[in-house]
């Protein structure tokens, strides 16, 4: 039985360098990792005809490792993998939230740290943890590495510094000193889109970011400077219109979403005033 992939040209690299190379000769080569967004792509017919670099097979990419103060996951990392990590459950418990949150057990185990990022959804489960815990992506091309700051990586919707011949290798976490706290809004629990998801620091200066809410993941740099100064729910409510855009989909309303993201932000501040 012919299905909606069949006939798609795909490579599949043995190794990283393997697979940076055929990337820097053909930079269009689209890379599949998991693939959990990729296939319903192909499936409704919305995915332009491309080339695909099967790189799920990269045993460099899939790795959680504490480096220094840095916990460091590989781009090819899955949320599974995650859900199962004692570092990542210590360092960064909100990332663990996350990944249950990432639709079934079939899809935790398939889908990668390094595709939710450069699918560049801005619905993106992990996304706001990055934002929150200002992590930094490592990118690799055949040529050299660098390093970008999370929150500068996205540039519009669904468009990043991403460049030709480069993969996500890793993204590094930096120490996180406070609670940490997520929470996502659905349909459901499980297996939906989010209509609002957001991650949280507590700290002296709090670090707060949405998902779903603008057209790329966003720190609230507003909120955030609102709650530090003590300022009231209704001033709070007022920054937080200031960093967020949210619109009218399939999925909810704009007056929703904002109604909604406020409420998070005014639930967790005060449930950490009163704790």
């Amino acid at each position: 039985m012919r299905s909606a992939v069949s006939g798609l040209e795909l490579r599949t690299p043995d190794t990283l360098g393997e697979a940076l190379e055929m990337l820097a000769g053909n930079p269009s080569l689209v890379p599949l990792a998991g693939g959990t967004d990729v296939y319903v792509d192909l499936q409704f017919g919305t995915a332009a005809p491309a080339a695909y670099m099967d790189i799920s097979g990269l045993e460099e990419l899939r790795f959680v490792e504490e480096r220094g103060d840095v916990l460091a996951l590989g781009g090819g990392t899955t949320f599974a993998a995650i859900l199962r990590s004692e570092a990542v459950l210590l360092r960064l418990p909100m990332l663990v939230e996350a990944a249950a949150t990432v639709g079934g057990a079939q899809i935790q185990a398939a889908a990668t740290v390094g595709g939710n990022i450069a699918n560049a959804s801005p619905a993106g489960d992990s996304l706001p943890v990055f934002a929150a815990a200002d992590a930094t992506l490592v990118l690799r091309s055949a040529s050299g590495e660098r390093r970008v700051p999370f929150n500068d990586f996205y540039t519009g919707y669904r468009e990043t510094r991403l460049g030709p011949g480069e993969l996500i290798v890793a993204v590094e976490v930096p120490p996180v000193r406070g609670p940490q706290w997520y929470r996502k809004v659905g349909t459901r629990a499980a297996q939906a889109i989010s209509k609002v998801v957001m991650a949280a620091v507590r700290a002296r200066r709090p670090r707060v970011a949405f998902g779903s809410v603008a057209p790329t993941p966003v720190r609230a740099t507003h909120a955030e400077e609102a709650l530090a100064s003590g300022a009231g729910a209704a001033e709070v409510r007022a920054a937080l219109a200031r960093d967020i855009s949210p619109i009218d989909d399939v999925r909810s309303t704009a007056s929703y979403r904002l109604a909604v993201a406020g409420n998070l932000l005014l639930s967790w501040w005060e449930q950490g005033e009163a704790g």
